[in-house]
C-alpha cells in the first residue's frame, strides 16, 4: 500500500533576503534556504512550497504582503510565465548592483585570488529593445497559462509561436509582444501567425515531428537592415508551395525586411548549422557597423546580441590589451573574429582560433571586407589546435585574448597559455564561476590587475566580466 505524500507547506510572511543562481531570489526559513522566482530582496510574501529537499526548498509566490523598495512594475505582459527576463520586477539600478556583486563573489569565493577593487559595472544604455537577434518556435501545442486553465474553456485552437517553456520541451508560450527587440518582430510574427491560421498552414508538432512551420529568427542590425530566417519542415510539393506563397506574402507585406532566407529542416532538432540555407529575397545576409568596421552577418553567424554593449565590451578588451602596434596577439574562441578584427589595427598580427568552421569563414570575410591583412584565422578544437607545437610554429604571443563558452577553458588550454607565457591575458567570460576556476589555475603565474563587469542582458541574471591578467615577475 503506497504512503500518501504529505502536502507541501504554505510559508507565511517570509522576507526575501537575496539572490542565488539562475536569477532566483532566496529566503531562509528555520535555517533552510528557500528559492523563489519573480520576487526581489525586501519583499515580504506568502510562499507555496513546490519542492522540498533535505537542505533546501523551492517555492512560488502566492501573495505579496509588502513590496520591497527595490521592486518595480514589470512592463512585459508575459512576465512570470515566459522563462526570460526574470529580473524585470527589479529596478535596473539594483540589477547592476547584484550583478557586480555576483562577479566579486565568484572571483573571491571560487577563484580565491588576490583582487584589486572592482571597476564599476558598465550598464546598458537601453534596457528594452536592445537585442539584435530573437528566435521564436512554432508549436501545435501552445502552453496554457494558469489563468486560461482556470477559465474552464475547451481550447480547440492550440497553435502558437513564441518561446519554449522551461521543463516542457514540446510546448511554447504564444508571444503577442516581446519588448527585447524593435517592434518589427512583433508585427511580423503576429502577422505570420494570423496568416497561417487563416490559410490552414500546419504548426510543428515537436513530438510527432510533423507540420510545415517550425521556427523563425529575426536579426536587426544598427545599419537598419533586417534579416528573417524561416525554418520549414517540407515533405511534399504542396507544402513547398505553401512555404513559397507565405514568403512572397511576407516580402510584399513587409518591404522593410531586407532579406528573407529559409531552411528545410527535417531533423529532430532546430539547429541548422549543417543544413543549406536558401535565399528567397535580398542578399541572404546583413551588415552591422562598429566604429569604422563593417561585419557581414549571415543566418549562421554568431554576433553579440546587444550591439551597443558589445561595443562597450570590446573597448574594454582593447584597453586592457594595451596594444602598441608591435604585438603578436592570439584571440582564442574567436567566433566570427569580431574581437580579432576590432583590435587588429593596433597589433602587429592577430591569430584567431575557433572550433566552428563556418564562423572562421565569416571571420576571414570580415577581415577582407575591412581591409585587414594582419589577421589569420584557424578552425579547430581549441585544446587540439593551441598546443606547445602551435606556439613554437606561430610565435610566442605577447597578448592572449580569450572568450570561452560558459564552461570555461579546458585545462590543456590553460596549460598551453601558461607555457606560452604572454605578458598579458585578457579573459572575457559570460560565466564568472568558471572564469574564477580558471583564474585560480593561473594564479601562480599571473595576477589579476583589473576586472570590469559589463551588463549585456538587462532584466536577466547574466553578466559578462573582463579580467586583465599580467605575468608575475620571475623570482
Amino acid at each position: 500500500m503506497s504512503r500518501k505524500k504529505k502536502p507541501l507547506p504554505l510559508l507565511e510572511d517570509i522576507e526575501i533576503t537575496g539572490f542565488a543562481a539562475e536569477g532566483k531570489a532566496l529566503a531562509k526559513v528555520n535555517d533552510m534556504v528557500v528559492f523563489v522566482p519573480y520576487v526581489v530582496p525586501g519583499d515580504v510574501c506568502d510562499l507555496q512550497v513546490t519542492r522540498k529537499k533535505h537542505s533546501f526548498m523551492e517555492a512560488k509566490l502566492v501573495e505579496l504582503k509588502h513590496e520591497s523598495s527595490e521592486r518595480v512594475q514589470p512592463q512585459c505582459k508575459h512576465f512570470g510565465v515566459c522563462g526570460g527576463c526574470k529580473w524585470q520586477c527589479l529596478s535596473y539600478e539594483r540589477q547592476l548592483h547584484y550583478k557586480q556583486q555576483q562577479v566579486v563573489d565568484a572571483l573571491t569565493r571560487i577563484g580565491k585570488v588576490q583582487l584589486p577593487e572592482v571597476l564599476p559595472i558598465i550598464g546598458s544604455k537601453h534596457t528594452l529593445h536592445y537585442r539584435n537577434k530573437l528566435e521564436f518556435t512554432f508549436s501545435n501545442k501552445r502552453w496554457l497559462t494558469e489563468q486560461e486553465i482556470g477559465q474552464a474553456v475547451d481550447y480547440t485552437q492550440k497553435n502558437g509561436v513564441g518561446f519554449h517553456i522551461p521543463g516542457a520541451f514540446d510546448k511554447v508560450l504564444d508571444i503577442e509582444e516581446c519588448l527585447l527587440m524593435d517592434d518589427i518582430q512583433n508585427r511580423v510574427r503576429n502577422a505570420i501567425r494570423q496568416y497561417a491560421l487563416d490559410n490552414g498552414l500546419e504548426f510543428f508538432d515537436l513530438r510527432q515531428q510533423v507540420g510545415l512551420l517550425r521556427d523563425m529568427i529575426f536579426r536587426i542590425t544598427n545599419s537598419g537592415e533586417i534579416m528573417l530566417t524561416l525554418q520549414f519542415h517540407i515533405t511534399n510539393e504542396d507544402e513547398h508551395k505553401q512555404a513559397d506563397t507565405l514568403m512572397q506574402w511576407l516580402g510584399d507585406t513587409f518591404p522593410e525586411l531586407s532579406t528573407i532566407v529559409w531552411v528545410n529542416n527535417l531533423k529532430c532538432n532546430d539547429t541548422f548549422g549543417d543544413l543549406p540555407v536558401q535565399v528567397f529575397k535580398g542578399q541572404g545576409f546583413v551588415y552591422a557597423q562598429m566604429e569604422d568596421l563593417r561585419f557581414k552577418i549571415g543566418p549562421k553567424s554568431f554576433y553579440q546580441t546587444n550591439s551597443e554593449q558589445a561595443y562597450e565590451l570590446y573597448k574594454v578588451v582593447r584597453d586592457f590589451a594595451a596594444l602598441s602596434g608591435s604585438e603578436l596577439v592570439y584571440d582564442l574562441y574567436t567566433g566570427t573574429g569580431t574581437i580579432a578584427n576590432f583590435v587588429a589595427r593596433k597589433a602587429r598580427k592577430v591569430i584567431g582560433i575557433e572550433y566552428v568552421a563556418d564562423a572562421i569563414a565569416d571571420a576571414k570575410i570580415n577581415a577582407e571586407l575591412n581591409g585587414i591583412d594582419n589577421a589569420e584565422f584557424i578552425a579547430g578544437d581549441m585544446k587540439d589546435v593551441l598546443t606547445d607545437d602551435f606556439v613554437a610554429a606561430n610565435g610566442r604571443p605577447d597578448v592572449i585574448i580569450t572568450d570561452p563558452p560558459r564552461a570555461g577553458m579546458h585545462t590543456d588550454v590553460v596549460r598551453t597559455i601558461l607555457n606560452a607565457a604572454p605578458d598579458r591575458v585578457v579573459y572575457v567570460s559570460c560565466n564568472p564561476a568558471t572564469q574564477a576556476r580558471d583564474l585560480q589555475l593561473m594564479d601562480n603565474d599571473y595576477k589579476v590587475v583589473a576586472y570590469q563587469p559589463v551588463d549585456m542582458f538587462p532584466h536577466t541574471q547574466h553578466i559578462e566580466n573582463v579580467v586583465l591578467l599580467e605575468r608575475r615577475n620571475e623570482q
